[in-house]
């Protein structure tokens, strides 16, 4: 399932394509956090491809999305066939 989000009434006028094509080949750090209870060190040297997580988010809960660690907008986990994806319900 391919979608983008249409942002193009949200970007203000003076911002032009050639701005983008300016800092487009910035990089940046997207993450989506999901506190967990009680997780240490240990855990995450236990971690293998299949391990499970359990959350103290309720199903359906909306997450943080950061980038940058400058908090951007929220998500929610949802699973589209085998993969686990984010999908974007708001934006700061």
């Amino acid at each position: 399932m391919d979608s983008k989000l249409d942002v193009s009434k949200e970007i203000p006028a003076s911002i032009t394509e050639e701005t983008w094509q300016e800092v487009g080949w910035l990089s940046c750090s997207l993450s989506v956090d999901v506190p967990l209870a009680h997780f240490t060190v240990r855990d995450l040297l236990l971690l293998a491809p299949g391990s499970v997580l359990r959350s103290q988010t309720p199903k359906g809960s909306d997450v943080p999305v950061s980038v940058n660690s400058q908090l951007v907008g929220w998500a929610e986990f949802e699973v589209v066939g085998q993969r686990l994806a984010v999908r974007l319900t708001g934006i700061e």
